[in-house]
């Protein structure tokens, strides 16, 4: 009952109790029309249309095979069998990691590292405040801030359910404007397929009239079914264009080309990157002879500036010794820096700075970097005589409370305004559509009734009695006022 387009659309926009009233009025007319009103005509074939030779669709007879249930299987055994097998194959990565790590000396695995606990929600900052040091002043903030944390989550929740109330008031209002321009649409598609059916009546009505009162020549009639037209008018045009494959080649032909013309710039531009590199490594090495010669530079200095260069074109042990041995250092201090220098160069990983990666020590520590406008409040009632903190505090407070008023504001607005636009457009749509509609129905209609025609003169041309092809008539108006597609009120 719910196939044609008019149906859909009223479903999609009638609330649950329109769309409850509706299928309760549409199986009312089914029982009426076809279950307590039908004339029994199953004696007669005439008054059923019944062709002699009709075949079932050949799609009846498709079978699915048993084996396509075996395969639909198959994927689940696979990926039961495949999660299994990665976990065995990350407990053999594991197993073969422990392994490595022993092979390797203590000096040359990668350093240990403390892990650092990120304390960024003021919230938790406080909690952690009060329980590592509580006092007076801790616990007063700590408290402090957690009521203000109450408190905007309450203004938050009813901030939010005030915008959806007006949301769905202003929805409701939205809807009860798109049923009422929706009133006129369906009824011009209702109307428009009545006409149809009137349309349709009249023109078998006056064929098979004129038919039946004075011999006319039959039809071909094979030609009913080949003329059926689908909801296209027979003055519309059509045009099929064949399938060119010349674009497609010449898109190919270039993504190959874009291809080949990519990969020899990108050999270019490595080739280019390696004498780039070879430059910059270079200018490091006249750099390193400056600074060895420059006599006004103090020697640690000089080592720190050579071990920064010599870090960054990776220098070989010889090209270390040899650099050095142009200095006016002892022996033991050259042997020293190269060893130290080399060191740091074949270290696969170093040591972060202890404002960053902690001292190193396997042991949890903590530190807090807070974006948050409850920080403020924190910082006030540790100390409550700096007004500066107090004007901190009001403001950024204030500022953070009316951008998200602001925000939840021009939020509700802009949904508000899109369900307005979405209605608007839902009507243009409808609109258009009700040629469309008008057309599908009226394709439909002759899907049904161009061959039960085609079947009245089949008989006519086998010579059956005109009082009979009368009741065969009847049967085919009756069938294009109260056969499918079904058109409802």
């Amino acid at each position: 009952m719910n196939i044609d387009a008019e149906t859909v659309r009223q479903q999609r926009n009638f609330t649950d109790l329109q769309k409850k009233n509706t299928l309760l009025t549409k199986e009312g007319v089914l029982v009426n029309s076809f279950i307590k009103n039908k004339i029994n005509l199953n004696d007669t074939y005439d008054s059923l249309v019944i062709s002699q030779n009709t075949e079932l669709p050949r799609r009846i007879y498709d079978r699915i095979s048993p084996d396509d249930k075996k395969k639909n299987i198959l994927p689940v055994a696979a990926a039961t069998v495949g999660v299994m097998g990665a976990f065995a194959g990350i407990t053999a990565y594991v197993r073969h990691n422990a392994k490595i790590l022993t092979a390797i000396k203590p000096g040359e695995r990668i350093a240990d590292f403390t892990r650092n606990l990120a304390i960024n929600d003021e919230a938790r900052q406080a909690v952690v405040r009060m329980v590592i040091s509580p006092n007076k002043q801790t616990l007063l903030a700590g408290a402090g801030v957690l009521a203000l944390t109450a408190m905007a989550f309450m203004g938050k929740t009813f901030s939010e359910g005030f915008r959806d109330v007006w949301i769905k008031k202003r929805e409701a209002d939205i809807q009860k404007n798109l049923q009422e321009k929706l009133i006129s649409i369906e009824t011009q598609s209702f109307g428009g397929k009545i006409q149809i059916i009137r349309s349709m009546l009249s023109a078998k009505a006056k064929e098979f009239g004129s038919y039946l009162e004075d011999e006319a020549i039959l039809p071909n009639f094979g030609k009913y079914h080949k003329n059926i037209s689908f909801g296209r008018d027979k003055n519309e045009r059509i045009t099929q264009q064949g399938h060119d494959n010349t674009g497609y080649i010449a898109l190919g032909a270039g993504v190959v080309c874009a291809i080949a013309g990519l990969g020899f710039l990108s050999l270019k531009n490595l080739t280019k990157s390696k004498s780039h590199f070879e430059e910059l490594a270079q200018q490091i090495t006249n750099k390193i002879e400056e600074v060895i010669n420059n006599k006004n530079i103090n020697k640690e200095e000089a080592k720190k500036v050579l071990g920064s260069l010599f870090q960054k074109v990776s220098a070989s042990k010889e090209g270390i010794e040899k650099a050095v041995s142009q200095t006016d250092w002892t022996p033991a201090e050259r042997s020293e820096f190269a060893a130290a220098t080399l060191k740091k160069i074949k270290a696969p990983s170093i040591k972060a700075s202890d404002a960053l990666g902690g001292s190193g020590v396997v042991k949890p520590s903590f530190y807090s970097h807070v974006d948050d406008y409850r920080a403020f409040c924190y910082n006030w009632l540790l100390n409550t005589e700096n007004r500066q903190f107090k004007q901190m505090f009001f403001g950024i407070t204030g500022l953070s409370a009316l951008g998200y008023g602001g925000k939840l504001t021009t939020e509700a607005i802009k949904d508000v305004e899109v369900k307005k636009m979405n209605a608007a457009t839902e009507i243009d749509l409808q609109n258009r559509l009700i040629s469309t509609e008008l057309r599908n129905f009226k394709a439909k209609k002759d899907a049904v009734v161009e061959p039960l025609t085609n079947e009245f003169y089949r008989q006519a041309a086998n010579g059956k009695p005109k009082t009979e092809l009368k009741i065969i008539a009847d049967n085919i108006l009756f069938e294009i006022k109260n056969g499918p597609p079904f058109v409802y009120s």
